[in-house]
């Protein structure tokens, strides 16, 4: 046998093409108020305020009018796009055509869109106002509708019963009808490792119409609360972010949603195709009280925020 045979060793590769680990579903369509939208800007929801009962002034008193007052909460469009281009060239060259999961590429993108237009407007400034030329910020209050991180201990804890029985307290007290609204509370894998550790969510000995639902180790609804996990909560000196909110405490405003277009770049050498992949959403907070912030002590990475 020649001894010069190792020139012809070859090199085997897979033909499998799988996509790396990334968020691919969105967590939160669904769990907030949405509409579709057109223009610069839209007004998707308004308020009118509340009066009171008065005691009358005498009889044949002349009436006290009461004037009830009216807020708009305005939403903006945010555009996104991605293109990916695929060379003629490149595709004789593989033995497998990737267009398929360059698609599902984009699809996951704009997947995570959605959840980080919503994470981002949960505490960001509002903007309010009767009419598009008069808008006043409102920021978020963190003295009325934030639990501390050290709710129920002496130091900073992460996702507990109390903090949860804590929120619903709160929009109780907000006048929030958690009897008829759908509850949600949006946490990430420690949030979900806090819950598995507490006696009052494994233990079978907690019965009742609050009691905790697992499926196969997951706790999907506990308190009247459905459980969203997300890695895309917002993190700081190691507390995160927990989102607790009713349905209507958040809106999501869709200008555009997922449009895809392949075609043909004939102006570019090798006439590759292009995979052009654009939307455009934006969201905002809505009526104080809907949505609470809860502080959960948090070490995990701060790769969250990224596929």
């Amino acid at each position: 046998m020649s001894e010069n045979l190792f020139k012809l060793y070859v090199t085997q590769f897979s033909t499998i093409l799988n996509m790396k680990l990334q968020q691919r579903q969105s967590k939160l369509r669904g769990k907030v108020m949405e509409g579709n939208h057109i223009g610069k800007q839209a007004s998707p929801i308004q308020y009118i305020g509340a009066i009171q009962m008065q005691t009358p002034a005498g009889r044949f008193a002349p009436l006290n009018r009461q004037d009830v007052d009216f807020t708009r909460r305005w939403v903006f469009p945010v555009d996104k796009e991605a293109s990916q281009l695929i060379d003629s060239f490149d595709k004789l060259k593989l033995l497998q055509d990737p267009t398929s999961q360059y698609s599902d590429v984009a699809a996951a993108a704009v997947a995570r869109e959605w959840d980080d237009r919503i994470i981002t407007a949960a505490f960001a400034t509002a903007q309010i106002g009767a009419d598009a030329g008069g808008l006043s910020g409102e920021t978020f209050d963190t003295t009325k509708w934030q639990i501390a991180s050290t709710f129920g201990s002496a130091a900073a804890s992460g996702l507990t019963v109390a903090k949860m029985i804590e929120a619903k307290r709160v929009f109780r007290k907000a006048q929030v009808d958690v009897d008829e609204e759908a509850l949600t509370w949006i946490t990430n894998s420690q949030g979900e490792s806090d819950l598995l550790n507490q006696v009052q969510v494994v233990s079978t000995e907690f019965q009742g119409a609050d009691r905790p639902t697992l499926v196969e180790g997951k706790v999907t609804r506990l308190m009247g609360f459905d459980i969203v996990y997300s890695e895309r909560l917002t993190s700081s000196a190691n507390v995160r972010q927990n989102i607790a909110l009713v349905k209507s405490g958040a809106y999501l405003g869709v200008w555009l949603d997922t449009m895809n277009d392949v075609s043909q770049r004939k102006d570019l050498s090798g006439l590759p195709y292009q995979l052009y992949t654009c939307m455009s959403s934006g969201a905002t907070r809505l009526e104080p009280g809907r949505l609470l912030q809860v502080l959960c002590a948090d070490t995990s990475a701060a790769a969250d925020v990224t596929p």
